[in-house]
């Protein structure tokens, strides 16, 4: 008797369940995942990416990313000539080459050793910051008298 109950029960609740949910006029709302949005969220993607690869080739084109020294090889300093043409200077030991460099091509265009570090520049700099400490000074001593 106690089975027949349960399949009783189990047969009018979905009935009574359902006889009574439905609204007249109700409108599901619209799926999250539309094939528009997500034609949408790929698009941006590859905007995205495609503006980081249009920087990182800049940035190679116009060699703003700093090479990594690699044993005795380092690329000193790199100057465009051309549109495709370069003049590169690489120090190899103690010994700089200066190197003009073309599609399939490099030439050695002149060799010479390392400069000694900060000789030139100090004797060129020292010069004009001592002439205008002197200035400077000169100036506070006139408004201070």
């Amino acid at each position: 008797m106690l089975n027949r109950y349960w399949i009783f029960l189990g047969w009018m609740l979905p009935l009574h369940a359902l006889a009574e949910t439905a609204k007249s006029g109700y409108v599901p709302p619209p799926s999250v995942v539309s094939t528009e949005s997500t034609l949408q969220m790929m698009g941006g993607l590859i905007l995205v990416l495609a503006v980081i690869a249009g920087i990182t080739w800049l940035l190679k084109r116009f060699a703003l990313i700093p090479t990594t020294a690699t044993g005795t090889l380092k690329v000193v300093a790199a100057t465009g000539v051309g549109q495709r043409e370069r003049v590169v200077v690489v120090e190899i030991d103690n010994t700089w080459l200066v190197l003009g460099v073309a599609p399939g091509r490099v030439n050695k265009l002149h060799t010479m050793d390392k400069p000694a570090l900060g000789t030139t520049d100090k004797t060129q700099n020292s010069q004009p910051t001592e002439t205008f400490a002197v200035q400077l000074n000169e100036s506070i001593q006139k408004n201070n008298a």
